[in-house]
């Protein structure tokens, strides 16, 4: 059986913005789309990259979050999205006790965004 600590983390994409509302408030409740989808959208690593070209491409000022899904308890669920992939999902609000590192992306020469070292 795998320990707690062997387990990849997951994935928030944010704006800026978002993270330090959330920060103020001590919680994330989601953005818009989260919102309307009535759950809070995360990305696996080998994800992230899609994720951001899907949905955030070119995009400046954005702040990859890593989560401890541990910590996140019954409201995380894994479900099937895009090309049959499962994703995980909040349903519910996101504790920031929970963030174990942030990110902010940078663009590279192209408009990629640049991700962290192990991520993927």
């Amino acid at each position: 059986m795998a320990s707690r600590a062997m387990v990849k983390p997951i994935y928030k994409i944010l704006s800026e913005g978002d993270y330090k509302a959330a920060k103020s408030r001590g919680q994330f409740l989601g953005s818009s789309d989260d919102l309307r989808d009535g759950f809070i959208h995360f990305s696996a690593g080998h994800q992230v990259a899609g994720t951001l070209a899907k949905h955030y491409a070119s995009q400046a000022n954005l702040v990859l979050l890593s989560i401890d899904q541990h910590q996140l308890g019954p409201a995380l669920k894994w479900e099937r999205s895009r090309n049959g992939d499962l994703f995980p999902h909040l349903y519910g609000p996101l504790a920031l006790d929970a963030v174990v590192a942030e990110t902010l992306l940078v663009l590279d020469e192209d408009n990629r965004h640049i991700l962290p070292e192990g991520v993927a």
